[in-house]
């Protein structure tokens, strides 16, 4: 079973969004199961959640972990196919984000459609690599920072433009002949609280998230990877905190 997976085919898309399939989802990651077992954790009969389960199984989302006999029946296990499932753009691709629309780096809404095409990028390499059986020469690095205040803040964005740009400038090669074109993406946010985040259906007002005056805490994303296709440009995404 894998870690995560990217669901890019939007019937596919649709199938996992459904509360009892999700649900169904969650529990074959915690183990391979049979309809009869699911039944009662779900408290549906058992041949409703056979029909739930066909619809994952026919989409890729579960899968047969094995048979066992019980009296006269033969049940099916089933397992999830991943712990958990990111939707790509491409599941609505007519209106998926364009991050080259309109490039504003003080935005969040454009800090969002960059992050949605990494999400759609980094899901199409990891489809084609999984066809190729190669792996996919990827990096992140994720941490958080507390600045005493807002000049500390713009100061770092001001040092971290300047040293990434440095490093774009150093190692970049356009003219290299069968060089391998990578996205750098660099992204600052504030952090969200922990119970921000797991009450999604709660619209947590903005004075609710942020950190006692005079704090700012902020979330740091520097996230590299092979381009979608070789005639992809290298190009930075530095972001300051959103003003949306």
């Amino acid at each position: 079973m894998l870690d995560v997976t990217v669901i890019e085919d939007a019937e596919a898309a649709a199938v996992s969004l459904d509360p009892i399939r999700a649900r169904l989802l969650a529990e074959l990651a915690a183990g391979p199961a049979s309809a009869a077992m699911l039944a009662g954790k779900v408290g549906l009969p058992r041949q409703k959640v056979n029909y739930h389960l066909k619809a994952l199984e026919r989409h890729g989302l579960v899968e047969l972990a094995g048979e066992r006999r019980k009296g006269n029946v033969t049940e099916r296990l089933m397992r999830a196919t991943a712990a958990s499932y990111v939707i790509s753009p491409l599941a609505l691709a007519a209106v998926q984000p364009d991050p080259d629309r309109f490039r504003d780096q003080l935005s969040a809404r454009w800090l969002l459609a960059v992050g949605a095409r990494l999400v759609r990028d980094v899901g199409a390499l990891i489809t084609g690599a999984a066809k190729a059986r190669k792996r996919l020469a990827t990096y992140a690095l994720d941490g958080e920072v507390t600045f005493a205040s807002a000049a500390d803040r713009a100061a770092f964005i001001e040092e971290l433009t300047q040293g990434v740009g440095a490093l774009i400038r150093k190692y970049h090669d356009g003219n290299a002949e069968g060089g391998r074109d990578h996205r750098i993406v660099v992204a600052v946010h504030p952090t969200l609280k922990p119970e921000a985040i797991a009450k999604p259906e709660v619209t947590a007002k903005p004075e609710a998230i942020a950190k006692p005056e005079g704090t700012v805490t902020t979330e740091v994303r520097v996230e590299a990877g092979a381009a979608a296709t070789p005639e992809a440009a290298l190009a930075v995404d530095s972001t300051p905190p959103g003003q949306d």
